[in-house]
């Protein structure tokens, strides 16, 4: 069955609004701000449950296409991940997440990292499987849409660039 074949679905069956992580002294490092190791790995799961949430089968990180640290959070802070699939494909979807850092005391918040993370479904084999599409509703959803797929054209002429350096080696 093709994704065309497949019903498509609305994306906040599958979005995660406002997963909160609580910083405690552990997670900081020696400038006092968040590892930012930390925050890739709690996006990388929350991206997982995202895209698996909307393929209704088990997903594997195909790749990071941005991640930007736009500011610090620190010991008061707590950080709220956003995540919402923003493109499928055949096989594969974007998922596209946002963090934001809320002060313990004061509420007051600031957003701190966008990422895009691509993920592809698998079937019971281990081979890639076909995703049913997205049905993008407002003016948001769409435009993160159709900005997936300006991403998805650099990845892809990025990495036929690559192959051609290495041919030519």
């Amino acid at each position: 069955m093709t994704s065309q074949e497949k019903k498509g679905k609305v994306i906040e069956d599958s979005s995660i609004e406002d997963h909160t992580y609580r910083i405690f002294p552990n997670d900081l490092n020696s400038n006092g701000t968040v590892f930012g190791g930390l925050i890739m790995s709690v996006l990388d799961r929350i991206a997982l449950v995202v895209a698996e949430r909307h393929s209704e089968t088990t997903c594997v990180t195909a790749s990071v296409d941005a991640l930007h640290f736009l500011q610090p959070a620190g010991r008061e802070d707590n950080l709220i991940f956003k995540a919402a699939i923003n493109r499928v494909w055949n096989t594969s979807m974007e998922v596209g997440l946002k963090v934001v850092a809320e002060h313990g005391k004061t509420r007051k918040s600031r957003h701190i990292v966008s990422a895009y993370f691509t993920f592809v479904a698998l079937d019971k084999h281990q081979n890639p499987t076909t995703v049913a599409p997205i049905l993008p509703k407002n003016k948001d959803e769409k435009r993160r849409f159709r900005e997936a797929e300006i991403r998805r054209k650099h990845r892809v002429a990025h990495k036929k660039e690559i192959a051609k350096e290495r041919s030519a080696e």
